[in-house]
């Protein structure tokens, strides 16, 4: 995808959107606080080596892909949600009996974590608009 805006500008729109998504996802976790066997999901940190290939650079390590084959798929598997960044959460702090990890004190803090980076991204965006403005004499 090519854009007129530097490489900055997709940067941080793709990582509002994974913060978006991981509070999406956040809020699942905590409808189904109670839902016997449910296991807490978390979302990957996106992979920004596109940026850099388009900026001329060449990423040294890249995050592997896993696609669902006809195999897995005759087995049961489904494809992951949220363009597969959606995974089990392994950071939780305990289990209940019925099988579900929720806490809601772990899910609180992962939804403060995406909130303070929220805020600090829109003010990373909000000063990168400020020195284009200044730059052509606008600001």
């Amino acid at each position: 995808m090519t854009s007129s805006l530097p490489p900055i500008f997709d940067g941080m729109g793709r990582a509002m959107k994974a913060m978006a998504e991981h509070q999406r996802i956040i809020s699942e976790n905590i409808a189904n606080s109670e839902t016997a066997g449910y296991k807490a999901r978390t979302v990957e940190a996106p992979d920004f080596s596109a940026l850099v290939d388009s900026a001329g650079g060449t990423p040294q390590v890249a995050r592997p892909r896993v696609e669902l084959s006809n195999g897995m798929a005759a087995l049961g598997a489904h494809a992951p949600q949220g363009g597969g960044r959606v995974v089990l959460d392994t950071q939780t702090s305990e289990t209940k009996p019925d099988g579900n990890n929720v806490t809601l004190e772990d899910q609180l803090l992962a939804l403060g974590q995406v909130q303070s980076d929220y805020a600090a991204m829109t003010s990373l965006y909000r000063k990168q608009i400020g020195l284009i403005k200044a730059a052509v004499g606008k600001g």
